[in-house]
């Protein structure tokens, strides 16, 4: 059995399957660990999330800011960003509730073995133990009957840092952020949202979550996607897998067994670039 770790997909469904045709992926003995941001911006998203769905347990997928965007948008709690949004073919889908019920049944963080995989980051004070529980605090939420309001009060920058005493809404949005959002944080685990593009662009006092000093996560290799300015990056204890391929790039996916790197360019209808 092989485990491929693989970067946001965000509707690019034919670079989706020239990858696992690259990785030779076998669903009835292999497994794909995706790093979220299965849908959006990318021409079809519909076709993506039916796909993962069909995988059933041969697939591990955690929640990205962009599927958390679709299901708030879907329950008319946040505003439609005009241009950019590719959801209508799932909005409009007749298994559209199916679908949206399943992505909701998605972790934040799953962990197995030395592997933590979380679509964003994990704050530099929490261990994975710690994260993988405010994960699954978060999870309830959003598989029970009150999902509707967890998804009204999710999106916001405020609180910016963790503190042991938040509750509530606070507590929630300070971990749907860091492990969704975050880019650079200073070493206190301030969270700062406003900068997207490369490393080098930092503000003054922040740093990139992973290359705080002493996080308490570094103990474990953290699968991640979401920045694809920073493109791939592979270290000892991080595999940051988001190649740009909506943006014209490439589709990544990483063997976890023996970090063989498989690469395919983004398909000509799926690039945005």
């Amino acid at each position: 059995m092989n485990t491929y770790a693989i970067g946001d997909i965000q509707g690019c469904h034919q670079s989706f399957l020239r990858l696992l045709e690259a990785c030779a992926f076998n669903p009835t003995y292999d497994r794909l660990w995706l790093v979220g941001d299965l849908v959006n911006r990318g021409p079809h998203s519909l076709a993506t999330l039916r796909y993962v769905k069909s995988l059933g347990d041969a697939a591990v997928t955690v929640l990205g800011n962009h599927d958390l965007y679709l299901l708030m948008v879907a329950e008319g709690v946040e505003k439609r960003r005009g241009k950019d949004d590719t959801l209508d073919d799932i909005l409009n889908a007749p298994d559209c509730d199916e679908l949206l019920h399943w992505l909701r049944q998605q972790p934040l963080c799953h962990v197995e073995g030395e592997h933590c995989l979380v679509h964003a980051g994990l704050l530099p004070q929490w261990s994975v133990v710690q994260a993988k529980a405010l994960s699954l605090e978060v999870e309830t939420l959003l598989q029970g009957n009150d999902y509707r309001q967890t998804l009204a009060c999710m999106w916001g920058s405020e609180p910016n840092r963790w503190s042991d005493g938040l509750q509530g809404a606070d507590r929630m949005r300070v971990v749907v952020n860091a492990m969704t959002r975050m880019r650079f944080c200073s070493p206190e685990g301030i969270m700062e949202f406003k900068t997207k593009g490369e490393v080098a662009n930092a503000p003054p006092g922040y740093l990139p979550w992973f290359a705080v000093p002493d996080r308490r996560s570094a103990d474990h290799v953290l699968v991640t996607g979401h920045w694809s300015a920073l493109g791939l990056k592979m270290a000892p204890n991080l595999l940051a897998l988001d190649s740009g391929c909506l943006w014209g790039g490439h589709l990544t996916a990483v063997r976890l067994e023996d970090r063989q790197l498989f690469q395919v360019p983004c398909a000509p209808q799926d690039s945005r670039g």
